[in-house]
């Protein structure tokens, strides 16, 4: 379709045409990066900043003080905080990598395999949407014990493996994917699971990496597997120890901000790199529901 004239859809070069839209989009753009400029001017922040009132958004004498109380007070821990980063970072990365198996190979079946109890799966897993973690959290715990995870990675691993959400986005997705492609693979003698990484997973990237992203936000922040299903310290996560490092050190109250603020900091900064890193395949999952 051609161009009107004298405007394009996606200029190459700046337009006055483009000055409305930036209006609109920049105050939005403020406000959904200010917490997140707050968290690194914060985690900088010397005490009598920390403390000052009216409180300064700013950080006008930045300082590594408040990490370096953070590694002090983590030496002084009888488990290294190394133990900690290798649990996060193993439940998490294995928690990720399940969760999106799980994820993928359900939505493929749910929306291209016909057999009997698909639609009251798929009725389950949105119900399964409505309900927040405290609600579940008292059998959740039932069923851990039962099965006898308590003080092992499996209690921190299994109960975050299902996420509702995540196979609702991905299902939408693999509805997209034209049918006659199915066919086809079949008609050259592809089996179910050929297809299922040869013609879906490409096909279904973008949706992929957005699960990615909420799966890794769920269990990289998670301190409630290591609250309730963990009593072993060296079995705990990082989110867990540096929630109590905080928390513990407040009974210090000028020690205790700097110190929260800095793990705060530590905390969110795999959040940010992940979704930079995989910020274009999340727009294209957006573009694509806009579509649908």
């Amino acid at each position: 379709m051609a161009a009107y004239k004298g405007h394009q859809m996606n200029p190459d070069k700046f337009e006055k045409s483009q000055i409305k839209i930036i209006l609109l989009v920049l105050p939005l753009v403020i406000i959904t990066a200010i917490p997140i400029v707050f968290i690194f001017f914060h985690a900088f922040k010397p005490m009598e900043e920390l403390f000052a009132f009216p409180p300064k958004f700013i950080t006008l004498h930045p300082t590594l003080d408040n990490f370096r109380k953070l590694m002090k007070a983590s030496r002084s821990a009888g488990i290294p905080i190394s133990k900690y980063v290798f649990n996060s970072i193993f439940i998490t990365v294995v928690v990720v990598f399940g969760s999106l198996l799980i994820s993928t190979m359900a939505a493929y079946s749910l929306s291209k395999l016909r057999f009997k109890g698909r639609l009251t799966i798929m009725k389950i897993n949105q119900i399964a949407l409505m309900f927040v973690s405290c609600a579940v959290m008292i059998p959740r715990y039932l069923i851990v014990n039962k099965l006898g995870l308590v003080d092992t990675f499996f209690a921190q691993i299994l109960p975050l493996m299902a996420l509702p959400v995540g196979l609702f986005l991905i299902k939408q997705f693999v509805d997209q994917v034209p049918d006659s492609l199915i066919e086809a693979a079949y008609m050259d003698g592809a089996k179910e699971w050929t297809i299922y990484l040869k013609v879906i997973i490409p096909l279904i990237k973008p949706a992929i990496a957005t699960a990615a992203i909420l799966v890794f936000q769920q269990v990289w922040t998670n301190i409630e597997a290591s609250n309730y299903y963990v009593n072993d310290e060296s079995l705990k996560s990082l989110a867990f120890y540096m929630n109590t490092l905080a928390s513990t050190s407040t009974s210090n109250t000028v020690a205790g901000q700097g110190i929260s603020a800095a793990a705060s900091l530590i905390m969110f900064l795999p959040n940010l790199i992940l979704f930079c890193i995989l910020q274009r395949q999340v727009m294209n999952t957006m573009a694509y529901s806009g579509i649908k």
